[in-house]
């Protein structure tokens, strides 16, 4: 069973940078997906790293800007957010999926597991 743990939400500046991160073990064995939701909209898959070969998936809200990776030891998965807008102001989880995600990644029915969430406000 994997137990996630989001850190790295906070406070910055339309342009600014942040960097989340979901951490477990094992993860290597789970597809992690980021998603997130700001108030009165749904949940919303943003961007996927797959098991095994560790491929990625964007929505097209922030291909060019947020990027996803693990680390070596298999106990995190980050995603790094550049060049935030104030559209960008959510809520932030990670989840995880035994195995391979597939072309139903940026779905929340695909995923097992949860974190609890960090918020991301980009303001002025």
């Amino acid at each position: 069973q994997a137990r996630l743990v989001e850190s790295g939400g906070g406070l910055v500046q339309p342009g600014g940078s942040l960097r989340l991160s979901c951490a477990g073990s094992q993860l290597n064995y789970y597809a992690i997906g980021w998603f997130r939701q700001a108030p009165g909209q749904e949940r919303a898959g943003i961007s996927c790293i797959n098991s095994i070969d560790s491929s990625t998936y964007y929505a097209d809200s922030v291909k060019g800007r947020f990027t996803i990776s693990r680390d070596n030891t298999n106990t995190t998965v980050y995603l790094q957010m550049n060049n935030l807008t104030p559209e960008d102001t959510a809520v932030y989880y990670c989840a995880a999926r035994f195995g391979a995600a597939a072309y139903l990644w940026e779905s929340v029915y695909e995923y097992d597991y949860w974190g609890q969430g960090t918020q991301v406000t980009v303001s002025s």
